[in-house]
């Protein structure tokens, strides 16, 4: 269903949380310029008066104002700039951590439903139009619309003929305008999804420039990019005419605007039934209420823009989100139980796993073994509850309870997964993310455990700074510090999916040593293909 206008005020105001004061305050400084400068326009009427001795005063005193109001103009617009780009800041920060917060907590379901590179195109160009939108374009539609009035109301006291005739001329062209907006949202719409698979395949290919390197495929993906931006490019050449042809509309109710005033000066001085301070006047309000017009028919695509932002972050916030509550820690020794478990994803054909009963006891070591694709990594997503079962159960148990597998249970569980999956920074920001208090001291037992001491050859230690996805280490370094990190962490349960598929013999004989006497008193789940691990287990699962 699509949203509403009502739907987009009803996110925008529910978004502007934390910065609603500092907009209300940006629309008072702008009343207040909007003020000044009606003010200026009368002082600069009587100046013109007082020159043509039409009205008696001091021309210094009102010179002098005249001064005053400039220099107060330029501060109150300055403190509006300021105010409106660190607003502009804050309500940037506020949207992306709020959907950033709404991706990591939703439900998953076995496949993203939307591309890294797209989703990361809406988290910065979706979110930077929107934030412009409410901290700049519906401030300035209010102040536009308060200018409007006053301007108006100006003009009305000294003619209000003229004033009439402005207002009828303007909204003819502004309306011929409006028939191009309707089409400008929906390429707007198209092109940000070109924007965002654009993004993608740049994403990927600097990702695996090794893999495309390597198989000489430079030129198919320099064409694939080269095709993506020529489409987005002929986007951009149409909807670009959509909005020449819409402003240049409303540019000629400008000029016609413009030149009745002018002439209806001309003429009203011609008669003797106007002043030249009254015609200075006249064209300097018709700017006053021309301006504020032709600034609604820019604002208007703005927001006609930023509801096809608004939708594609409104999608990144659909869906269900994952069970919150405060984390349950079971008692040790603890034990997994899976009954009856069935498992198909959302757009499968066939059940993943099938009726699956089988029991991981307290203490236990358990070999989950099987060919490529039978579903092991899949149960270990529902034990760490990152799926849910289809139908059956997973449970955690000791010797005096039992509970249902869910996010709150998670933290009885250090999962280490398959390959290399170190963040770029330091190793210290890694280990980190096991456990954000770990002490130094912590840090070097879990190296020493993880047979990766090797750090603290290094020349930066833990400080040492790896590259994206490890980068400046090897894959053996990088998987000895990714069981480290899961280390650190606590719970009873410990899973492991291929965690030394990348380390020789020796290095993984050391290794399972180690963990055997450290985790003496814990349950071991290992998901394996080589064969001393599985021996090294009491148990086996066979799928």
């Amino acid at each position: 269903m699509a949203a509403t206008i009502k739907d987009y005020f009803r996110w925008l105001y529910s978004h502007s949380k934390g910065v609603r004061r500092r907009i209300v305050l940006n629309i008072v400084l702008s009343g207040v310029s909007i003020l000044l400068n009606l003010f200026f326009i009368y002082l600069c009427k009587k100046l013109v008066d007082i020159a043509t001795g039409v009205f008696d005063g001091s021309i210094w005193l009102y010179t002098s104002v005249v001064l005053v109001v400039v220099l107060l103009r330029l501060v109150v617009n300055a403190m509006n700039t300021r105010l409106e780009s660190l607003t502009n800041s804050k309500m940037n920060f506020i949207i992306r951590s709020r959907i950033y917060s709404d991706i990591l907590q939703a439900e998953w379901f076995g496949k993203d439903k939307y591309h890294s590179g797209d989703t990361l195109n809406r988290l910065e160009t979706d979110v930077s139009t929107v934030t412009n939108v409410i901290c700049s374009d519906s401030p300035q539609i209010v102040s536009t619309l308060f200018q409007l009035a006053a301007a108006l109301v100006f003009m009305c006291t000294m003619d209000w003929r003229l004033a009439l005739i402005l207002l009828i001329i303007t909204p003819v062209f502004v309306g011929l305008s409006k028939v191009f907006y309707s089409r400008l949202r929906a390429m707007t719409r198209t092109i940000r999804d070109t924007e965002s698979k654009v993004q993608s395949h740049l994403q990927e290919s600097i990702q695996h420039r090794v893999v495309i390197r390597s198989m000489e495929n430079e030129d198919m993906m320099e064409n694939r990019l080269e095709n993506l931006q020529n489409e987005e490019y002929s986007q951009v050449k149409e909807r670009t005419k959509l909005n020449i042809i819409a402003r240049t509309i409303v540019s000629a109710s400008f000029q016609f605007g413009y030149i009745a005033a002018f002439l209806w000066g001309v003429f009203g001085i011609m008669h003797g039934n106007l002043t030249y301070g009254i015609m200075t006047a006249f064209l300097q309000l018709v700017g006053q209420i021309q301006r504020p017009m032709v600034n609604l028919t820019r604002q208007i695509p703005a927001f006609i823009n930023a509801t096809a932002s608004i939708d594609r972050l409104m999608e990144l916030e659909e869906g269900p989100k994952e069970e919150s509550g405060e984390s349950i820690m079971m008692d040790s020794p603890l034990g997994i139980k899976v009954e009856n478990l069935t498992f198909r994803y959302p757009d499968g054909e066939k059940d993943v796993l099938k009726d699956l009963s089988f029991d991981f006891p307290p203490l236990s070591k358990t070999a989950i073994v099987g060919e490529t694709g039978v579903g092991k990594s899949t149960l270990i997503r529902l034990m760490l509850s990152l799926l849910k079962p289809t139908s059956g159960t997973v449970s955690l148990y000791n010797s005096s309870e039992s509970m249902q597998a869910s996010p709150l249970t998670r933290c009885n569980i250090v999962y280490v997964p398959q390959g290399n999956t170190l963040f770029s920074g330091t190793i210290r920001h890694n280990l980190m993310i096991g456990d954000p208090e770990a002490d130094e001291e912590k840090m070097l037992w879990a190296l020493k455990a993880a047979q990766a001491d090797f750090v603290f050859d290094l020349p930066d230690g833990l400080d040492t700074v790896c590259g994206e996805r490890g980068s400046g280490l090897s894959e053996g370094q990088s998987q000895r510090i990714a069981i480290a990190r899961g280390l650190l962490r606590p719970g009873n349960i410990l899973l492991f999916d291929e965690f030394s598929s990348s380390l020789d013999p020796e290095t993984e004989d050391r290794l399972i040593k180690n963990i055997t006497e450290l985790a003496s008193n814990k349950t071991m789940i290992f998901i394996t293909h080589r064969e001393r691990i599985a021996e090294f287990c009491d148990r086996e699962l066979k799928l």
